[in-house]
């Protein structure tokens, strides 16, 4: 059945999505977690998100989005910025830490891609195996590389935009925090319309990083 489903594009896709949300998510919000931990700030730690437990990051609504639509979003990890000694910075530092991770896992996945393909045969009774742990090893570094792109955008409530305003002046910066909240409803539903119109900025930006990255690692 598993072999059915990666050799049919609508079944990679599920098992694309299926691996965002218990493997991607995880390594991401625990990677929030973990670092605001390190810097100070204990809350997230104390709410049992330093896990990899794909449980305790998932968002009822925002696994919908991601089963249905292909863009969704994990349970924010909660951070205290009071607990930091360095406010802002440390702050822009945990987010940082979410998109950081995935780009890591992306360049894991792309290391065993090399390693496949100096040391799995090409032809032969195993073949098809390779070809398949190949696929699935390239969807893996591509949607992790798509988490960190989307992620980085210097749009509220995303990473990027925490790391924006560790640059602004603080009546700026607390102003956008109280606000936030109402954005990422309309981020999702403009990239989906947008999706469904042919038009993604956001798969544009992550082609060319992962086009790079893979002739950094795989290619070199």
């Amino acid at each position: 059945m598993i072999r059915d489903l990666l050799h049919n594009e609508n079944g990679m896709m599920l098992i694309a999505r299926i691996f965002v949300l218990l493997v991607c998510f995880p390594v991401h919000e625990c990677a929030h977690a973990w670092t605001a931990d390190r810097l100070g700030d204990p809350t997230g730690r104390r709410a049992g998100r330093i896990t990899l437990n794909p449980f305790r990051h998932l968002d009822y609504m925002g696994t919908v989005f991601i089963l249905l639509a292909g863009v969704g979003y994990a349970k924010p990890v909660p951070v205290n910025i009071r607990n930091f000694r360095r406010r802002k910075q440390d702050f822009a530092l945990t987010a940082l830490a979410g998109p950081l991770s995935n780009l890591l896992m992306a360049a894991l996945f792309l290391l065993l891609i090399r390693m496949l393909l100096h040391n799995f045969p090409v032809s032969g009774e195993y073949a098809e195996y390779g070809q398949l742990a190949l696929r699935l090893l390239t969807y893996a570094a591509y949607i992790n590389t798509s988490l960190a792109v989307f992620n980085l955008l210097p749009v509220p409530p995303l990473d990027g935009s925490r790391v924006l305003t560790a640059f602004l002046p603080d009546g700026a910066y607390y102003g956008i925090l109280r606000n936030e909240r109402y954005v990422m409803g309309i981020l999702l539903i403009v990239m989906t319309v947008l999706g469904r119109m042919g038009y993604s900025p956001v798969g544009y930006m992550t082609s060319g990083t992962f086009n790079l990255l893979y002739r950094f690692i795989v290619a070199g």
